[in-house]
């Protein structure tokens, strides 16, 4: 069996498993990068050295989007509350108005 070297996720795969991972239940959210760039010489010698630019990606994350698109997800959807956790929720705001 040939083994993976590579598992890729689309925009909206990856969205989805960052929604799940912080238990997001609500609105739209989506595939968020921040570049940086930076100038450097290269060249194999000093005699063709050639100004470059260098992209790096400083950070990966999740932003909130006003609508569904092709980098975002609807968390309802995708991660929606289960049952046990909506009658908790009703249970800690029910004690919470009564204390």
């Amino acid at each position: 069996m040939v083994e993976a070297t590579q598992i890729i996720y689309t925009h909206k795969e990856l969205a989805t498993l960052l929604v799940k991972d912080r238990g997001l239940h609500s609105g739209f959210w989506g595939i968020y990068v921040k570049f940086a760039i930076q100038a450097i010489n290269l060249g194999q010698t000093a005699a063709d050295l050639l100004p470059a630019a260098v992209i790096p990606v400083l950070e990966i994350g999740l932003q909130k989007f006003d609508k569904e698109t092709n980098l975002s997800v609807n968390a309802a959807e995708v991660n929606p509350l289960k049952r046990k956790e909506t009658k908790k929720k009703l249970k800690t705001k029910s004690s919470r108005k009564s204390a």
